[in-house]
């Protein structure tokens, strides 16, 4: 019996996939659990327009990052913060502070894709990752100053 895979099933395959399988275990376990559906002429059909939809919309999003990585390459923000003694921070510079100063230079960007392992503490230069695409990664940099 062919099935096409609604999801990724251990073992057999990813989503998308068009697979063999005994017909009790298609008829019996797979497709009662909206794990697959029966791979009839319309469906196969069905599912390649989809994959191609997919993947243009996969492209465009891939270029729509580049693009923006390109921006944020070449950012320098600044975040004035108070500062105590040995010039550590009174409290912390976090994803939220890095997404909110992108904001004001016109970049929007997800603040969950600002990756700052740990928050910023000190005064300084920090490189800060933002990804923006699974592929796509861009270095941002960031000035901590005194206020």
């Amino acid at each position: 019996m062919r099935v096409i895979l609604k999801s990724e099933v251990t073992n057999l395959g990813d989503a998308g996939d068009i697979v063999n399988v005994k017909p009790g275990y298609g008829r019996n376990f797979l497709i009662p659990r909206g794990l697959a559906i029966p791979a009839t002429e319309g469906s196969i059909h069905q599912v390649e327009h989809q994959k191609r939809v997919a993947d243009a919309i996969r492209r465009k999003n891939l270029a729509q990052a580049k693009e923006l990585q390109a921006r944020l390459e070449g950012t320098a923000i600044s975040i004035r913060r108070e500062t105590g003694e040995d010039d550590r921070l009174f409290g912390a510079v976090t994803n939220r502070d890095v997404a909110d100063a992108l904001s004001a230079e016109g970049i929007e960007v997800d603040r969950r894709a600002i990756q700052i392992d740990e928050p910023i503490k000190n005064i300084g230069l920090f490189t800060v990752p933002v990804r923006l695409h699974r592929d796509v990664t861009a270095s941002v940099r960031v000035y901590v100053i005194r206020a």
